[in-house]
């Protein structure tokens, strides 16, 4: 029996003492019942973009990310691209509604906040999660009153028939889903006509030529990890939340004090390698928006205001070691400003200190951000604390551009 709560805490944040009561009781009761060993890895990442928006974003994310374009499925209102790396690592499946006006619940995630409702169909959706057992997890997840979507409402969200959908998380408006694949089969999605489109398939071409021509794609490995950006009273929530439905643990969480901000890590318990198995990360502020004129101001909680409760960013790993004598993270930047690709800041972080990261600008296609992240030497910390306040405090920045921005216009 897996045991979740073997593993060494890190970080500096205090939790309440009901989270560190309740903790300890779900793991231990997640491994009793066997639901820890049944739930295995992240499997795909599910994102859906605007009308027309796919084959730039399937674009994009072929030059920044190691990913292929594999496949299209085709449903009645939507379009599924298939992005693979190998099946060592998720998949990423890109959704695109055909008509704009298509009305669903993903999209009135979007509309009750100012920005988010500007590009209603654009959000991470969430999860696929592999599991050995579909019919006993569902059963055990139902006795905790976890929540699905039935057979009906999946078929008519359009979304793979073979996974049970758990509803929407009231913390993070994300999705899971679990499906069983034996991990020496191949993945295989349950929806619509297969075909590889040919305007698809050329720009997955150029993307990789282009890709090719700056040296960077022996550089960048798998997805490190998933940053979700939540309501500050919601921390402790989503965190047990996630733990409940996936077989994570809590590594911790470090206090960003001057940002008024806190960074939650949740990690597998099957996986050490967050390559093979991203790490799911909740940043929440410390105090809520309306105590902002007393306190400190939160990029945090000015994101998720005007955005709602999402994925933030998806951070990329690169191999360690050094390119043209620079550091790969230096070289792949350097490389993709080059071709007009922007950055937020600098990269930050140093060999002595372990890892260097870098954020990109927002995705006008998905509004998700790319974080580049090079650990060396064998480096296992996750952050510097000095790294994710400098982090968050240009991620901040930029949403309050945009916060502006679209006040201006409307």
């Amino acid at each position: 029996m897996t045991a979740s709560l073997s593993f060494a805490r890190a970080g500096d944040k205090k939790n309440s003492p009901e989270f560190e009561d309740y903790i300890g009781r779900l793991l231990e009761e997640r491994d009793r019942i066997g639901l820890t060993d049944c739930i295995r890895q992240i499997d795909a990442l599910m994102i859906t973009v605007e009308p027309a928006h796919s084959l730039a974003y399937v674009a994009e994310l072929c030059v920044m990310t190691p990913y292929h374009y594999l496949v299209t499925l085709e449903s009645e209102s939507h379009f599924t691209h298939i992005l693979r790396i190998d099946m060592g690592a998720p998949d990423i499946l890109v959704r695109e509604v055909k008509d704009p006006n298509v009305r669903g619940i993903f999209r009135s995630l979007n509309e009750v906040y100012p920005i988010g409702a500007v590009k209603p169909n654009s959000r991470y959706m969430g999860e696929v999660l592999r599991v050995t057992d579909p019919h006993a997890v569902v059963g055990m997840q139902k006795a905790r009153d976890i929540r699905f979507f039935n057979q009906d409402q999946v078929r008519k969200l359009e979304l793979p028939g073979n996974m049970a959908v758990v509803k929407p998380s009231p913390y993070t408006h994300n999705i899971v889903a679990y499906w069983e694949r034996p991990e020496s089969d191949i993945r295989v999605y349950a929806l619509g006509w297969s075909s590889i489109r040919d305007d698809m398939q050329a720009a997955y071409e150029a993307a990789k030529s282009t890709q090719k021509k700056l040296g960077i794609g022996d550089l960048l490995l798998p997805i490190d990890h998933l940053a979700t950006r939540i309501y500050s009273q919601n921390r402790e929530a989503a965190i047990l939340e996630y733990l409940t439905l996936s077989s994570y643990y809590y590594w911790g969480s470090y206090d960003i004090a001057d940002q008024n901000s806190s960074t939650n890590v949740t990690k597998s318990v099957h996986y050490a390698n967050e390559l093979e198995c991203p790490a799911k990360v909740f940043t929440a502020a410390n105090h809520p928006y309306f105590m902002n004129h007393l306190l400190t101001e939160s990029p945090t909680e000015a994101f998720v205001r005007n955005f709602g409760p999402r994925l933030h960013h998806i951070a990329v790993a690169v191999k360690d070691g050094e390119t043209a004598a620079l550091a790969n993270i230096d070289y792949v930047v350097k490389s993709l400003r080059d071709c007009g690709q922007t950055f937020l800041l600098d990269v930050i972080g140093s060999k002595e200190e372990g890892l260097k990261q870098i954020f990109s600008s927002a995705s006008e296609y998905s509004s998700l951000i790319i974080e580049y992240v090079q650990r060396f030497g064998g480096f296992q910390g996750f952050f510097t604390k000095d790294n994710v306040a400098e982090l968050t405090h240009a991620a901040g920045v930029e949403e309050s551009l945009k916060a502006l921005q679209e006040a201006a216009q409307s």
